[in-house]
């Protein structure tokens, strides 16, 4: 692509133009041919890292007025107002438009999104579609799994990695959009299909000024897509559907007024659910094999999604009844006499979805163990520590990933939520920081009929603490607890 092609319309050129053959924002992973992007930055601007880029073949730099000051004078570079919202369309026009020869079909929310897009997946495969996923727990092309790095990676990885599905043959993907993606103009060159909203609930704030500016942030989103699929049981639902710009098809699962909405819902007492969606197509027999009773939104969502995209039939939903989802509520069975499960949940509402799914489920006692992640909304951490001790019989407080700060110190704050349920009100509360010291007190105490929730971390493989991410599987440690071979399948 000609630099001076990527100018037109966006900003000035300044100095000879090139062929621009990549696009990357990190200086150290820069590639013969490729237009770096010097980004400012909260202490130090990106072009500072320029002279490196250009070392390492880096043809010309995208930047503004203060980074091109920086610049020695003969590299050429495209001078725009704002690089963050250039990156994303002067990546996709590199690397040809990925997006426009794909049906993309993007998820938002605070919980659900991974689920539903495994859901999807599992129903594009039955109906012969070639897919690709990007979430948070992988980025797969068709079968090949990848590493995933953010939940939505960043502009010219994102638009590259689409680039490549489309030359592997891929024809539909299925991708998790998170807020920081949105606020952070990742997704800004994506032409998106359908746009799917799960729910919203108290995340984030670390980042987002408030819950109305996290809201805003998944809206913004909802807005851009084509179409829209909506989930409609709270209230930051039925918000997205009436500000969503287009009408939007809303889905419901508790009873509200809705184009789609799942109706005669069965729990069996594994955990998997059957019932009725019903919607313009008619009625279609579903279910979700994943316990609890928000997975049938999910898979709702799943199914009216496809719908929408023109992705029908039985086998379509045979799939999604069926499908499982790495460290999404994921059972792991040793030949122990109760219920083992790992879950993903690592925020107020999904714990509590969690617990509530589970205690249908549970004869005995229900035994959680649960941690805080160090460095993000501290404020979620009582709130946690309040409804673990609230919904579970024995809750064992434990590390999640401290990353810097001190594991002590994110005890405590979930100590203090625990401690603030009355005492007939809350279960039986034990501190262990060692995790895998946590899970193997909360085998050791389960009996016939209990049912153990290790919680926050699912599919994640490593634990970070003091800014080192050492070897750590829930789903490993928990099976080596029930005395199973680490390798044993769950």
């Amino acid at each position: 692509m000609d630099l001076a092609a990527l100018a037109e319309g966006r900003g000035r050129l300044a100095g000879p133009t090139v062929a621009v053959r990549g696009v990357t924002a990190a200086s150290d992973r820069v590639r013969p041919g490729d237009l770096f992007a010097a980004l400012p930055g909260r202490n130090v601007h990106g072009a500072t890292f320029a002279a490196d880029a250009v070392s390492l073949g880096a043809v010309a730099v995208l930047t503004d007025d203060a980074g091109a000051a920086l610049l020695a004078a003969q590299v050429p570079r495209l001078v725009v107002p704002d690089v963050r919202a250039a990156l994303g369309p002067v990546a996709a026009q590199v690397y040809g438009q990925p997006s426009r020869r794909l049906s993309m079909l993007g998820i938002t929310g605070t919980s659900g999104k991974t689920t539903t897009t495994f859901l999807m997946r599992a129903g594009l495969r039955a109906a012969g579609a070639m897919t690709g996923v990007i979430g948070t727990v992988a980025t797969m092309i068709g079968d090949e799994t990848l590493e995933a790095g953010f939940t939505t990676p960043e502009a010219p990885d994102l638009q590259a990695l689409l680039a490549v599905m489309v030359e592997r043959g891929v024809d539909t993907v299925a991708m998790e959009v998170s807020s920081h993606a949105v606020a952070m103009r990742r997704i800004d060159g994506i032409d998106f299909d359908v746009a799917g909203f799960t729910n919203l609930s108290e995340d984030h704030l670390d980042f987002h000024r408030d819950m109305d500016d996290y809201f805003a942030a998944k809206l913004g989103f909802v807005k851009r897509a084509t179409q829209a699929v909506v989930v409609v049981d709270d209230e930051w639902g039925r918000r997205a559907a009436v500000e969503s710009r287009h009408n939007a098809t809303t889905v419901s699962t508790d009873g509200e007024q809705a184009g789609v909405r799942a109706l005669d819902v069965h729990e069996e007492r594994d955990g998997t659910t059957t019932f009725w969606a019903t919607g313009p197509w008619g009625s279609q027999r579903l279910g979700c094999a994943i316990p609890g009773r928000y997975n049938v939104a999910n898979a709702t969502l799943a199914l009216t999604m496809l719908e929408t995209q023109g992705v029908a039939g039985d086998p379509v939903a045979a799939a999604i009844a069926t499908a499982q989802v790495p460290g999404r509520m994921e059972r792991v069975d040793a030949g122990q006499d109760f219920l083992a499960v790992v879950d993903y949940s690592h925020k107020p509402a999904a714990v509590d979805g969690a617990l509530r799914a589970l205690r249908p489920l549970t004869r005995g006692r229900l035994i959680v163990v649960l941690g805080c992640g160090g460095d993000r909304d501290r404020g979620k951490r009582p709130h946690m520590g309040e409804i673990a001790a609230r919904g579970a019989d024995v809750l064992v407080v434990t590390d999640d990933n401290p990353r810097s700060e001190d594991p002590a110190t994110i005890r405590r704050a979930m100590l203090a939520g625990a401690a603030a349920v009355p005492t007939g009100q809350r279960g039986e509360v034990v501190e262990i920081g060692d995790r895998r010291a946590a899970i193997v007190d909360a085998v050791e105490r389960a009996r016939p009929g209990d049912t153990v929730l290790v919680a926050g971390k699912g599919h994640e493989t490593g634990q970070e603490i003091a800014g080192v991410k050492q070897p750590f599987d829930d789903r490993v440690v928990l099976r080596e607890a029930l005395g199973a071979p680490s390798g044993a399948t769950s």
